[in-house]
């Protein structure tokens, strides 16, 4: 049997971006549900590529598709809670990006959630993969431990 990997804390990240949560994301056990925490990876990797000038979410012609994600719960967060989600690149290829994220609740030093997604680096408008824009490169350089 492998042994359940632990939260991570704070210090395991390059950057952060706040989310707050929204009376619709509790479920029916009042704690977020699944699905959300998902939406939260995408929102904070998006945000971060925006802020970061790489990601025009109507015009790049370089977009991030995902192939790939995973989720470990480690506590519930609940509304209303602000979410810090914690950002690193694990892996770099030659047209994918592993994102990590984790999720911390409030001022918690270890993370609700954590886990990762593939980004597949495309041309819009053929969805065939592409290498990885400078630009892009030099946008998640600060992202990497």
């Amino acid at each position: 049997m492998t042994e359940r990997p632990k939260p991570e804390t704070r210090a395991s990240f390059a950057h952060f971006q706040m989310i707050t949560t929204r009376w619709m994301d509790n479920d029916v056990f009042h704690h977020i549900n699944n699905v959300t925490y998902y939406s939260f990876f995408d929102t904070a990797v998006c945000q971060y590529l925006i802020e970061a000038g790489f990601l025009d979410i109507s015009k790049s012609e370089v977009i991030g598709l995902v192939v790939e994600t995973t989720c470990r719960y480690f506590q519930s967060i609940a509304f209303p809670s602000r979410i810090y989600a914690g950002l690193r690149v694990a892996h770099q290829g030659n047209s994918s990006i592993r994102y990590e994220i984790g999720l911390f609740k409030d001022d918690e030093d270890v993370a609700s959630a954590q886990g990762h997604f593939v980004h597949v680096y495309v041309n819009r408008a053929t969805n065939k993969p592409v290498p990885l824009p400078d630009a892009l490169k030099a946008a998640i350089a600060p992202l990497k431990m």
